[in-house]
């Protein structure tokens, strides 16, 4: 097998005894690197060390990670201006913080009969929006609920 020592000094093609005996003289272990190669490379080190530090890697890695959350952003069909101008603050939050946004719509009573204007409002919305977002699942009417999904432009 190929031998690399604990200070990083290629040894040459050794056997798996006296490999073994430098590991031990050194009060280390031999660490198969490479088992497909020809021959096997090894290295005298400390596994424990070595699982530590890996450890120690994934979880940073995994604390660096950004999970991309969905903001859901409620409104209803007659919405106030001042009202609205507040949610769409809101939506350009989000997406300043890499989130996705539904936009749902909730209709009450007689609003059912004028869904025209619910699809107004989310056509204004991705039109006011259309720089920084880009449309995930279009318009789409689910009972007494219209909904759209946008994430923001990568």
């Amino acid at each position: 097998m190929q031998l690399i020592d604990a200070e990083g000094q290629n040894r040459g093609v050794v056997s798996s005894q006296d490999a073994m005996a430098l590991a031990e003289e050194a009060g280390l272990d031999l660490v198969e690197i490479v088992p497909t190669a020809t021959p096997p490379v090894c290295k005298i080190l400390d596994l424990g060390k070595l699982k530590y530090e890996s450890q120690k890697k994934a979880a940073e890695t995994r604390r660096r990670q950004k999970t991309i959350e969905v903001k859901e952003i409620k409104m209803r069909p007659n919405i106030d201006e001042h009202d609205y101008e507040t949610k769409m603050k809101a939506v350009r939050r989000f997406f300043e913080d890499g989130d996705k946004v539904k936009v749902t719509l909730r209709f009450r009573g007689r609003e059912m009969a004028h869904q025209h204007l619910g699809m107004e409002l989310l056509n204004r919305v991705r039109d006011e929006t259309a720089e920084i977002s880009k449309v995930e699942a279009e318009p789409k009417l689910e009972g007494r609920q219209m909904m759209m999904v946008l994430a923001p432009r990568a």
